[in-house]
């Protein structure tokens, strides 16, 4: 039984969310040195930047930052290293022909551990144009005051 139960996220790519439309999402484990555990359990990476490819029919992740572990030695590891990522063969198949397509991308959304191991959750994304997002802020905004509203009619009636 581990140690730890349930889900810690460490970092969320908020971003994503608002410059890609969203396809499929799939989780992933990370393949990860010892001082990179130690510095996410302090709760400390960024995954904005970071996007993963395809080497050799195995799946990469790069450009995530995890920063140095302050009480590390020599052993300890480079902030921005290609990190590998761990998924059964059929979803490596699966994410390898939709990103063929021209368009598509792979985008790390969360960081996480998940009953004490460290998961990453994946996105096969396709970018938005200027138009789409104005147009995501713009319905957000106009849920936003409906709810508003409704809020208001029923406490005054």
């Amino acid at each position: 039984m581990p140690k730890e139960s349930g889900r810690k996220v460490v970092a969320t790519n908020r971003k994503a969310r608002h410059d890609y439309h969203i396809m499929d999402t799939y989780e992933a484990g990370l393949v990860l040195m010892g001082t990179e555990v130690k510095s996410l359990r302090e709760g400390r990476a960024s995954v904005v930047d970071g996007f993963a490819t395809f080497y050799n029919d195995e799946l990469w992740l790069e450009a995530v930052y995890i920063p140095e572990y302050l009480n590390g030695s020599w052993t300890n590891h480079t902030a921005r290293r290609r990190r590998k990522l761990l998924l059964h063969r059929e979803e490596l198949e699966k994410i390898a022909s939709k990103t063929r397509e021209s368009g598509f991308t792979i985008v790390p959304l969360q960081l996480y551990f998940l009953d004490g191991r460290a998961k990453v959750e994946i996105a096969i994304a396709r970018g938005k144009k200027d138009y789409d997002k104005r147009q995501s802020l713009r319905e957000k905004q106009d849920n936003r005051e409906a709810l508003r509203a409704m809020r208001e009619k029923n406490r005054g009636g």
